[in-house]
C-alpha cells in the first residue's frame, strides 16, 4: 500500500508564552519584517523558506518548552550568527563548537541551534 503521508516536514511547533513578543523576537532573529497576523489569537506562522516555523500560545507550559533542539537554522558565517544571537541579548548555551554550531535559549527557554552550512 502506498502511504498517502508525504516524507516532508510542514512545520515546526514552538511553545511560547506571549505571541506578540515571541512574533516580534523571531522576526528580529531571522531578519524578516512584521508581517502576517496572529490566528486564532495564539498562532504566529513565522514566514520561512522550506518547512515553517509556527509560534503557539496556546500550548505553551513549562513542560512542554523545548529542552533541546528540535531543529537548527542555517547560516553561511557561524561567528558573525554567534555575535548576532549574543548581541540580541539570548542566553547562549554553548560556545561554537567543532567550528559548525551552537545552541541558545529564546525568551521561553525554548533551546535553540544554529548549524554553519556545508553546502
Amino acid at each position: 500500500m502506498t502511504s498517502p503521508i508525504r516524507n516532508q516536514i510542514g512545520a515546526v511547533f514552538i511553545p511560547v508564552s506571549d505571541i506578540e513578543r515571541s512574533k516580534n523576537w523571531y522576526c528580529s532573529l531571522l531578519g524578516l519584517p512584521l508581517e502576517g497576523e496572529v490566528l486564532f489569537g495564539h498562532l504566529y506562522e513565522v514566514p520561512m523558506q522550506g518547512p515553517g516555523i509556527v509560534l503557539d500560545s496556546k500550548i505553551f507550559t513549562a513542560e512542554a518548552v523545548l529542552k533541546v533542539p528540535s531543529f537548527h537554522l542555517l547560516t553561511d558565517d557561524i561567528d558573525a550568527a554567534y555575535d548576532y544571537v549574543k548581541a540580541s541579548g539570548a542566553e547562549i548555551l554553548t560556545d561554537i563548537e567543532n567550528d559548525h554550531w551552537f545552541n541558545f535559549k529564546d525568551p521561553d527557554g525554548n533551546v535553540l541551534m544554529i548549524c554553519r552550512s556545508v553546502t
